[in-house]
């Protein structure tokens, strides 16, 4: 058995036996659904409800994507523009740290005065919970690139453009990837927040209406959703990130796997 795949079952056996303890601990201390439904409670929601909850869990996930691409493309513009440039580091680190700092819920009232309630307001909420990570990671992998690259490129007489996308991308490539795991679970919480306030739709929506009648499994079924459609996009970058970047893999991923 290889390392990789001890490592896999390892993990799996952790997730199973957390589930089998909340079943077990709900059973043992007699705890009502209406406080903390048992895991075969939720799954049992999930699978007999699944007709519901798709068409949201679909309109959460295409919201949520859309809003992360826009993140990054705007992320990755102000990394690049706040990493190569002094004078934007210093104007615009102390903007971007005073935006960040405002909870997100109170903005989604102010997307919906100009939006009006819908899907945009949630896109938008999603792309700035997901903006942070990646301007700051872009912006510390081209301020982190070795003096001495670009010294070499200067003196190969390379433009500032021609060192930004063969020394300092390449070089941010790492930190970009890593915002990217971070960024795209931020703009789940970013697009639920959105359909709590502003949206008939969404896994958002339907965790609140079922929260109101009180129905607490199928909030549960929901908060699993979530958390299989971030687990999930969670995988597919880091695959992604295996391929683009494979030179900067751990050393176990690496030697082992």
């Amino acid at each position: 058995m290889t390392y990789a795949l001890r490592r896999r079952l390892n993990s799996a056996a952790v997730i199973i036996g957390f589930f089998v303890v909340w079943e077990l601990a709900c059973v043992i201390f007699h705890i009502k659904e209406i406080v903390l439904p048992r895991p075969s409670q939720v799954f049992a929601t999930l699978w007999l409800q699944a007709p519901a909850i798709w068409p949201h869990t679909v309109q959460t996930l295409y919201t949520t994507l859309v809003g992360f691409a826009l993140g990054i493309v705007s992320g990755v513009l102000l990394g690049v523009l706040i990493g190569s440039s002094r004078l934007a580091y210093d104007t615009g680190y102390p903007l971007l740290i005073g935006f960040s700092s405002i909870p997100k819920v109170a903005v989604v009232p102010i997307f919906v005065l100009w939006f009006g309630a819908g899907t945009v307001p949630a896109v938008l909420t999603a792309m700035i919970m997901s903006l942070f990570p990646i301007v700051v990671n872009v912006a510390t992998g081209l301020a982190t690139t070795e003096p001495e690259l670009e010294d070499v490129m200067k003196a190969l007489r390379a433009t500032k453009l021609d060192i930004l996308f063969n020394v300092g991308l390449p070089r941010a490539m790492p930190y970009f990837f890593a915002s990217l795991k971070v960024s795209v679970t931020l703009a789940f919480v970013g697009t639920v927040i959105a359909e709590t306030v502003a949206s008939n739709q969404g896994i958002g929506n339907l965790m609140m209406i079922a929260s109101s009648s009180f129905d607490v499994p199928l909030v549960f079924a929901g908060l699993l959703v979530l958390a299989l459609l971030g687990v999930g996009l969670y995988a597919i970058f880091s695959l992604i990130e295996g391929r683009v970047i494979g030179w900067a893999r751990r050393k176990d991923d690496a030697g082992f796997a």
